[in-house]
């Protein structure tokens, strides 16, 4: 979600008072969800699931499909009464209409890269030749499909330039279709490789073919629920059927891990990375690419560390790790020594290192310094050697590139600076502009601050706070928070479309970096996950404290917004705190802790949440877990969730199980509902068609039930 030109939403917003703008809040009649009779004693309690028929897939179970039915119906005939929805759409429409840029890949004297022109649902692949050509299209997966739900996922062209290994996503699904295109012609070629998920794309330096990773073809009906397991990796050779891929590596003794390959730069080694969950703990096994006969050996046991590669020079591997170092380091590794012994080359900050790659002579190293991002330039024996001017505050990406040539790319973002793409010199540090959005506002018309609060236990916690600068906080304004807190995810400033409508309409937008996140490096991840998860919770409960507290806004004006592992945390600080909020946005959330680890690729957050089988873990998930927890008899906020039918990262059975209980509930006046988008998934690949859509009907929601109207006269 990127992109914003153009005047200020008209009308003008203000705050009114919760009486007059709820005066005519119409009613909701809920359709029926079915109760059913599961109970089922876990480690001597007794939990009762009715709604557990939920769960079965949408595509297969014809009762599943008719509740999504009346649910979408119920929804939008609600959402059709609330006033402004059309003007925000419009709105909305006119802020995504601008080109937009992914960040260059180089190769063979060409540069590949992703451009979107506005409005369309799917970006774009296109080639120059020559940093200053003119661009030339490769791939437009808006042809795909008629509603513009086929999406261009995963790419890597060759090292010579000729071909692309693209993947094709239908629906939002983690699924992956992998295809080959010819440059020069611009033709697809024949070759079409499946079930394809979780996987990079490492071309064979000379062309032939390349490494991915992919699961075993899953059993009819389970595609979009059964566990993912047997990861491994394969070669595909161009031009051969997928039967004839050769397999590299797999771990059948443990079914549990996942493998993603990768080639080093200068061609010699693969480097195969294994992780069994979510958690950056690795093992690394390394594989001679110039040796007909070589066998895969492991460089790195065990699951203890973070294991990333930046690169290489030689012999010697370049890698990220938190091996002594919790916020992180870079070392080296001989690969042709026996035994691991690493040298250190930078060490360990008071900054949260990221990430780092070997550019030319130089390693680029991204570090989060409170939430906000610096590059910074060192020599591959690691001496400081500057940062890279960054235009402000903000985020950067990227900084691929080859051992020898200087060259590489990077993005920057921030909450008003929708995303430039430049050109970095790593040996004379020089930025160049690529590509940079022309927009019709002024970043400088926003307010962007960043403050620290307390949290419950006193932990100091960072949050940005923007809005339209000279926003009257007088007595308070319509603000939506948004948390994630989990998985070892920074959130860190980036541009939103939907956020600047927001904003424009007269609203703040506010972004808490709570524990769970990798905002200050392993603790802070550590802090906010198994045991510690309630700190995640009180940290956002906290954040929305601050805010009140400051006068940024008020109970009945204040909404909440998270996806995915931010679903959960809405749904269980509303359990916790319903008081404390207007509205409530949990999108794709992680609803029913206790069933989560048995869909597709919910095994892999154990690492997180803990395992529903183990006794402790087991207590401390229904302690929290949203479907659980709904109280009885108590004023919750307005709540809008979000899912999709097709998602099968977090499958929809988690939102349609809480939408139920929360409407079965007495919870007070104000709606409960449930929006499931029809063929879209956990999120990528998203159409801009749909995106728009549902964002209306969220600002237009969130918008009511926070006392935001258009001013009259």
């Amino acid at each position: 979600m990127h992109g914003g030109h153009g005047h200020p939403f008209q009308p003008p917003v203000a705050a009114m008072s919760d009486d007059s703008a709820h005066a005519e809040a119409p009613a909701i009649t809920y359709p029926v969800s079915a109760r059913g009779a599961v109970v089922e004693t876990l480690f001597d309690e007794m939990v009762a699931d009715p709604y557990r028929w939920l769960e079965n897939d949408v595509r297969v179970d014809p009762a599943v499909r008719a509740w999504v039915d009346a649910q979408n119906e119920a929804t939008s005939a609600y959402l059709a009464t609330l006033p402004g929805h059309a003007e925000i759409a419009a709105r909305l429409t006119e802020l995504w209409d601008f080109e937009r840029f992914g960040i260059p890949e180089g190769r063979g004297g060409r540069y590949f890269y992703m451009r979107n022109d506005g409005l369309q649902n799917q970006a774009t692949l296109f080639v120059r030749e020559g940093l200053s050509g003119e661009g030339r299209l490769l791939l437009d997966p808006n042809a795909w499909s008629d509603d513009g739900a086929t999406a261009l996922g995963e790419w890597k062209a060759s090292q010579d330039g000729r071909r692309v290994a693209y993947t094709v996503q239908d629906g939002g699904s983690d699924w992956r279709t992998l295809r080959v295109l010819d440059v020069d012609s611009g033709e697809t070629l024949a070759d079409a490789v499946r079930w394809v998920k979780f996987s990079a794309i490492a071309w064979a330096r000379n062309g032939s073919g390349f490494f991915y990773s992919r699961f075993p073809e899953p059993e009819e009906d389970g595609a979009h629920q059964s566990l993912n397991l047997n990861h491994a990796i394969y070669f595909h050779q161009v031009g051969t059927p997928q039967a004839s891929d050769r397999l590299v590596y797999a771990t059948r003794d443990r079914p549990k891990l996942n493998h993603v390959a990768e080639v080093t730069q200068d061609g010699h080694w693969l480097v195969i990375s294994s992780s069994e969950g979510t958690e950056a703990r690795i093992e690394v096994t390394l594989l001679d690419l110039t040796s007909g006969t070589a066998r895969p050996r492991t460089l790195v046991r065990n699951l203890e560390h973070n294991w990333q590669l930046a690169g290489v020079h030689g012999t010697l591997l370049y890698f990220v790790t938190n091996l002594d170092a919790p916020r992180q380091r870079i070392v080296a590794i001989d690969a042709l020594s026996t035994s691991r012994i690493t040298h250190e080359i930078v060490g360990e900050d008071a900054a949260t290192l990221e990430s780092a790659s070997l550019v030319g002579d130089r390693l680029i190293a991204s570090y989060l310094v409170d939430a906000g991002s610096e590059a910074r330039l060192f020599t591959r024996a690691g001496k400081p050697m500057g940062t890279v001017m960054l235009p402000g505050i903000g985020s950067v990406s990227g900084f691929d590139g080859e051992a020898g040539d200087p060259e590489t790319f990077f993005a920057f973002t921030s909450f008003a600076t929708p995303t430039r793409i430049y050109h970095l010199d790593s040996a004379l540090g020089e930025v160049t502009p690529f590509a940079e959005p022309k927009v019709g506002f002024d970043p400088d018309d926003y307010v962007v601050a960043q403050h620290f609060y307390a949290s419950k236990d006193g932990v100091r916690v960072p949050m940005f706070v923007v809005h339209r600068r000279g926003l009257d906080l007088s007595a308070g304004a319509p603000t939506i928070l948004y948390g994630y807190g989990g998985f070892n995810i920074s959130l860190t400033p980036a541009f939103s479309v939907a956020n600047l409508a927001w904003m424009e309409m007269g609203g703040v937008y506010a972004q808490a970096s709570i524990r769970g996140g990798g905002e200050y490096g392993k603790s802070w991840h550590d802090g906010g996950r198994l045991a510690n998860k309630q700190n995640s919770f009180d940290d956002f409960i906290a954040a929305a404290e601050y805010l009140i507290g400051q006068g940024v806004t008020r109970p009945d004006k204040l909404a909440i917004r998270g996806g995915s592992n931010g679903g959960l945390l809405v749904g269980a600080v509303v359990n916790q705190r319903p008081d404390l909020f207007a509205v409530a946005l949990p999108a794709v959330g992680v609803m029913d802790m206790l069933r989560f680890s048995r869909f597709t690729a919910g095994r892999y957050w154990i690492d997180d949440y803990g395992d529903p089988a183990r006794e402790a873990d087991f207590r401390a998930l229904l302690a929290y877990s949203p479907y659980h927890n709904i109280r009885r008899a108590a004023e919750y906020p307005a709540i809008l969730v979000t899912t999709a039918d097709t998602d099968d990262r977090v499958v929809p059975g988690h939102s349609f199980k809480y939408a139920a209980a929360l409407q079965a509930a007495d919870l007070g006046s104000r709606p409960r509902l449930i929006r499931i988008e029809t063929r879209a998934g956990h999120g990528a690949g998203k159409p801009t068609a749909k995106l728009i859509e549902e964002f209306a009907d969220l600002w237009a929601f969130t918008a009511y039930w926070t006392g935001m109207a258009r001013a009259t006269g």
